[in-house]
């Protein structure tokens, strides 16, 4: 009888750590789902009636300055009612951070700005640490609602193969935030009697002479005809008029709705070679291989290039007015098509999790930075104190701002966190001035109509297949980068390219294109 009845005692104990367990995993859905508390607010400031406080883990980049003295995350304290305990943690080891972070135990209520990868979102989102957002997102943020509407490819981006999503992007949808533009100096062309180049043939033209004529007028063979940031930046500077650019965060294309890679195509190896060309007649730096960042600025700054790519005018604003925009070359086979990066940028900028007691008025209190008042606030913060509204109705900095001897970054950096890049955060032409000024917008509309439409970001895989997909990649890609190079410098002939196909095809390549193709039929 004691047997039965301790083993009736057992069950009964085994059924209560399942039943446990169980509400334990849907606790965060069931979390969501539940109705706001009568704290809260649907519509306005302040979100809560009676304050609430909520614990964010963040990363602080350089020019950051500690959040909790940012005035313009003070002035929306005091605007929601939601006062935000921070815990920024500088870069530098931040990753070991938030791995101690999620396995502690100890949860913040959401991560900001804090490079939440997608096999993290999708791990910690499917064991229930971080809590699936969809529902938040259209019962409480109209904002970002908005915006997944109008652009589709926002929001297959950021969900996940089991349909949630766990964590926000960045939204970009400045075309010129988005892009390296191209720029040339226009007083060497005039210096010459030179046209702007429109074909590889003529850039091959004004590149010789910019290296032969003495462009700048000093008496020296001292310019630099075409430089380039790192090779990254020269292998996708030019390879859009070889009918090549990058989608799903891949050297792949998207034709007839059908995946496929080009780092094996005919075309490539075209590319290569006029690469191979600029090379080897010195009409381009060759330092490009191995120069540090500050290099490459250092010499726009200089105005002694002939043609570089870049962003905006801030590295070279000295000699900015040498210098204009011009549109891609027409290639070979009358591709002009230009690289830019997709809407939904810095996937994981912002997760809620599972110890969260008000999602609904989390969710609120990151919308309203998706609003055009909201991203103007986030990015310029304090109307009358760091910046006013010019006669265009555009934000600009105050002259105190722009003119700080600690430099504009670091300046802003102790007002908002958008410096550092990272952010929650929506640029759009009306709050982007200060990287948007009148040369990069120019330069910019003479690359807009060759941009490609949708762009597609990186997909997000199960943990199991982003695995196997880290595992291709891992030697495909260094192979990859290895032998492109070797190619452009003429350290590896053109006569071992079937050597190197077959190389990349072996590594894997048809499985990989299986994988993208049900990433990018599954989005679509």
């Amino acid at each position: 009888m004691q047997k039965i009845i301790i083993l009736v005692l057992s069950l009964v104990f085994i059924g209560l750590v399942v039943n446990g367990c169980s509400n334990s995993k849907d606790a965060s859905k069931d979390y969501v789902s539940e109705g706001p508390s009568d704290n809260y607010n649907e519509e306005g400031f302040p979100i809560v009636e009676e304050q609430i406080t909520l614990r964010f883990f963040a990363r602080k980049s350089p020019p950051n300055g500690p959040y909790n003295e940012m005035k313009m995350f003070n002035e929306y304290e005091k605007m929601t009612n939601i006062d935000i305990e921070w815990d920024d943690v500088p870069q530098d080891g931040f990753q070991e951070r938030k791995n101690l972070e999620f396995s502690s135990g100890e949860l913040p209520d959401a991560f900001y700005k804090s490079s939440i990868t997608p096999l993290e979102a999708v791990e910690y989102g499917s064991s229930g640490v971080l809590i699936p957002l969809e529902e938040l997102l259209e019962d409480y943020a109209p904002n970002l609602t908005a915006l997944y509407n109008e652009y589709p490819e926002i929001k297959s981006s950021i969900t996940a193969p089991d349909g949630h999503i766990y964590a926000l992007p960045a939204i970009l949808t400045l075309n010129a935030a988005r892009t390296d533009k191209i720029w040339i100096n226009k007083t060497w062309l005039n210096n010459l009697g030179l046209e702007e180049p429109t074909t590889p043939d003529e850039l091959v033209n004004v590149l010789k002479a910019f290296r032969d004529n003495d462009p700048n007028g000093n008496g020296e063979q001292d310019e630099i005809p075409m430089t380039f940031r790192n090779f990254g930046q020269l292998l996708n500077s030019m390879i859009g008029s070889w009918g090549m650019i990058d989608q799903m965060g891949n050297h792949l294309m998207i034709e007839d709705e059908k995946v496929k890679f080009w780092v094996t195509d005919d075309r490539f190896k075209e590319y290569l070679q006029f690469l191979h060309k600029l090379y080897d007649e010195q009409l381009m730096d060759r330092g490009v291989f191995t120069q540090e960042q500050s290099k490459f600025v250092g010499n726009m700054a200089s105005g002694n290039v002939g043609i570089f790519w870049n962003q905006t005018t801030d590295a070279f604003n000295k000699v900015k007015d040498d210098y204009i925009g011009i549109s891609p070359i027409i290639g070979p086979y009358g591709d002009q098509l230009y690289s830019a990066g997709p809407i939904a940028r810095d996937f994981g900028t912002f997760a809620i999790t599972s110890k969260n007691e008000h999602p609904q008025a989390t969710m609120r209190w990151i919308d309203y930075f998706f609003s055009e008042e909201g991203s103007i606030f986030f990015r310029y913060g304090v109307e009358g104190d760091t910046f006013n509204y010019n006669d265009e109705g555009l934000p600009e900095y105050t002259d105190e701002i722009l003119n700080s001897e600690q430099g504009l970054g670091p300046t802003i950096g102790q007002f908002t966190p958008w410096p550092g890049g990272g952010s929650p955060q929506f640029v759009t032409e009306k709050n982007a001035s200060a990287i948007n000024p009148p040369e990069a917008q120019a330069a910019q509309e003479m690359l807009d109509p060759y941009l490609p439409n949708p762009i597609y970001g990186t997909p997000i895989f199960d943990e199991d297949t982003t695995k196997e997909v880290d595992q291709i990649r891992q030697d495909m890609d260094q192979y990859f980068e290895e032998s492109a190079s070797k190619f452009i410098t003429g350290d590896l002939s053109f006569d071992k390219w079937d050597d190197y196909v077959s190389t990349i095809e072996g590594m894997g390549l048809d499985r990989l294109t299986e994988i993208y193709q049900e990433a990018y039929d599954r989005t679509n």
